[in-house]
């Protein structure tokens, strides 16, 4: 298992990435102290955890509760307004 700083992974993510695919396992330190262990995935499958929707029905739920609600702005100007304490 290799070593990898805050920093390294931050500056050199992309060879990181390559080790990882090739197998290898690397302990996440900042300031010097292990923080995490960085694992390469057991499958290249992607799979959720059977609670979960897919994503395309919960999207759907979304829009429907979209269509169903008015916006309290008439505007994005007036939303960003708001939210800004110049309404």
């Amino acid at each position: 298992m290799g070593t990898v700083t805050a920093k390294q992974l931050k500056q050199r993510t992309g060879k990181i990435i390559k080790r990882l695919k090739s197998g290898e396992r690397f302990t996440l330190t900042h300031r010097g102290k292990p923080v995490a262990v960085i694992n390469p995935s057991l499958s290249e499958e992607k799979t959720f955890p059977p609670h979960l929707r897919s994503f395309d029905e919960a999207w759907e739920d979304i829009e429907r509760a979209l269509e169903k609600t008015k916006p309290p702005f008439k505007s994005w100007k007036e939303a960003t307004g708001r939210a800004r304490n110049r309404v």
